[in-house]
C-alpha cells in the first residue's frame, strides 16, 4: 500500500443494505475494476479486505506440457471475456 497518509486513512460508511465505496485513488491503485472479486478476512486486528484471483484454479484445464507463459496468457483471456460478461450484464 502507498505511504501517502492521505490514500491511508479514507474511510467511507456503509449504506442500509451493507455496501461501501471503496476510495477512487484505492481501486485505481490496485487495479480494482467494476465486477471484480473482493475476499473479506477475519483478522485479529479487524477485517482485511483483498483482491480475489482466479490463480488458484488456473491450469486445471490445459494439458500439463502446456507452458507457465502460455498459462498466464490463457488466463488473462479468460478473465477479460470473464470481466467484459459481467459488464454486460451487470445493472445497477
Amino acid at each position: 500500500m502507498s505511504t501517502d497518509n492521505e490514500s491511508e486513512n479514507r474511510t467511507t460508511r456503509i449504506t442500509r443494505k451493507g455496501q461501501v465505496t471503496i476510495p477512487k485513488a484505492l481501486r485505481e491503485e490496485f487495479g480494482l475494476e467494476e465486477g471484480d472479486e473482493l475476499r473479506w478476512e477475519k483478522t485479529d486486528d479487524g477485517i482485511r479486505v483483498r483482491k480475489a484471483t482466479g490463480s488458484a484454479g488456473r491450469g486445471m484445464l490445459v494439458d500439463e506440457d502446456v507452458s507457465e507463459e502460455k498459462r498466464e496468457e490463457m488466463a488473462a483471456e479468460m478473465e477479460a471475456e470473464i470481466r467484459e460478461k459481467r459488464r454486460s450484464e451487470w445493472q445497477p
